[in-house]
């Protein structure tokens, strides 16, 4: 077992918000591809300045987090973002690691998004049923 990273899709949710009130169109969402680590040690994501600054996130406040070494150190958390995985989303607000080699998912989005961390086959999985999430209108 080892670790593996997962394909998601992140939205800044002020941007999307906009869209539907009318004041920007689709195209103007910014948003980024990335692969990320569902790490189960950590619970809230992690992104660094690069995806922030892309993503046209804002810091809202400054916290204390602790870091795989067992220090702490003081971070960036962000306005929400859209986490994409397939069909699955979640709004979450973001830790930034300023040089982060690795964007983090995290536990919370999965567990949110009812997925299963399979450390043996490596991959995400729906906890309930792994296939499309039929959208109503």
């Amino acid at each position: 077992m080892g670790t593996f990273t997962e394909e998601i899709t992140l939205d800044n949710v002020g941007d999307i918000i906009n869209v539907r009130n009318g004041r920007i169109s689709d195209a103007n969402i910014r948003t980024v591809t990335l692969d990320a680590l569902p790490d189960t040690g950590a619970w809230t994501p992690a992104i660094n300045e690069e995806v922030r600054q892309k993503l046209g996130l804002a810091v809202v406040e400054m916290v204390e987090s602790g870091i795989a070494d067992g220090s702490t150190a003081e971070y960036g958390l962000t306005e929400p973002v859209e986490i994409r995985w397939k069909d699955r989303r979640i709004s979450q607000e973001e830790v930034v690691v300023p040089n982060a080699s690795e964007i983090l998912m995290g536990a919370l989005p999965p567990e949110s998004m009812d997925l299963y961390v399979d450390p043996v086959n490596q991959r995400l999985i729906g906890v309930h049923r792994d296939q499309q999430i039929r959208r109503l209108k």
